[in-house]
């Protein structure tokens, strides 16, 4: 049911289609009445035609009232022309109202959802207060001489988060928004095209050098400590484990029940076994340094 003018929208220039729509004569009701009840009762694709074409007008009108959002007005005019369609479709000219106060709707919602969706690359607007927000906002900028403005005052924000119902937060978020589009970072930085945005972003995370010392250390630690534990006895090396290794420790009184002593005892094995496990690790550490400076020794005299 697509209109042969809307179809070639991308093949002539604005003015040349504004031109051209200013042919399909306006209907009177009567007329609006017998082909919306041709199309629905009979699937006239004709009548359906000059539905859509005799409202063409319309659609543009409505569609320059979003000039404001920095896209085609052409590709406004053909999203709007999608929702008179739409409207059209559903059209019931029994109820007794005209298609345009019933298409006025559609072709409303077609452009503002095309708007949602082409303006930011990050989604925004999905709730109906966030929409309303979206598209109201402008307006009461202007209202309040505050389009160039930057950041909002708090007595506007206030202002216009009552009269929207809306939270301030929100009205803060998308003035900031809509102030500052979004910009893609494979932009080039010079107009030679030498370099790109995202080359300039600082990675936060840790360096591989870094990241590798790290894995090498916990790696030298973890050895470390399965030598020392090596030097327990196995009560030693139980209870240290369960007292001193675990994520949630063991009771003195569970170990007490265990081993059939008192919780005094094995607290003091505890601290026993703790002692003899850091004392195994210095004096690993102290080996290991002594080692390397023995192979730093040769290789200086060789």
């Amino acid at each position: 049911m697509a209109s042969t003018v809307s179809n070639s929208m991308s093949d002539v220039s604005l003015t040349r289609y504004m031109q051209e729509i200013r042919r399909y004569p306006m209907l009177t009701q009567a007329e609006e009445e017998k082909l919306a009840r041709a199309w629905r009762d009979n699937g006239d694709q004709s009548a359906a035609h000059k539905l859509v074409n005799s409202h063409l007008r319309l659609v543009a009108k409505i569609a320059m009232g979003y000039r404001g959002y920095g896209l085609p007005v052409s590709e406004l005019i053909s999203e709007g022309n999608v929702g008179m369609m739409q409207a059209v479709r559903r059209f019931d000219p029994d109820r007794g109202f005209r298609l345009s106060t019933y298409a006025m709707w559609w072709i409303r919602a077609a452009i503002q959802e095309y708007i949602l969706h082409s303006w930011s690359l990050v989604k925004m607007g999905t709730t109906a207060a966030q929409k309303k927000l979206f598209f109201n906002l402008r307006r009461l900028k202007g209202q309040m001489q505050a389009i160039d403005d930057g950041d909002l005052h708090p007595e506007q924000v206030t202002k216009i988060a009552k009269l929207l119902d809306v939270p301030e937060q929100d009205v803060v978020q998308m003035n900031r928004r809509l102030s500052s589009p979004d910009n893609s970072l494979n932009a080039p930085i010079k107009m030679d095209g030498e370099g790109e945005w995202q080359d300039w972003l600082v990675d936060d995370s840790e360096s591989q050098e870094v990241e590798m010392a790290e894995r090498e250390e916990l790696t030298g630690r973890k050895a470390l400590l399965a030598n020392a534990l090596k030097t327990l006895s196995e009560r030693e090396r139980h209870i240290l484990t369960e007292r001193r290794l675990q994520d949630n420790p063991t009771t003195l009184e569970d170990l007490s029940q265990h081993y059939n002593i008192s919780r005094e005892r094995v607290r003091q094995i505890e601290v026993r076994a703790f002692e003899k496990l850091q004392k195994s690790m210095k004096t690993q550490v102290a080996e290991q340094r002594q080692a390397a400076s023995a192979n730093a020794a040769s290789l200086l005299l060789n």
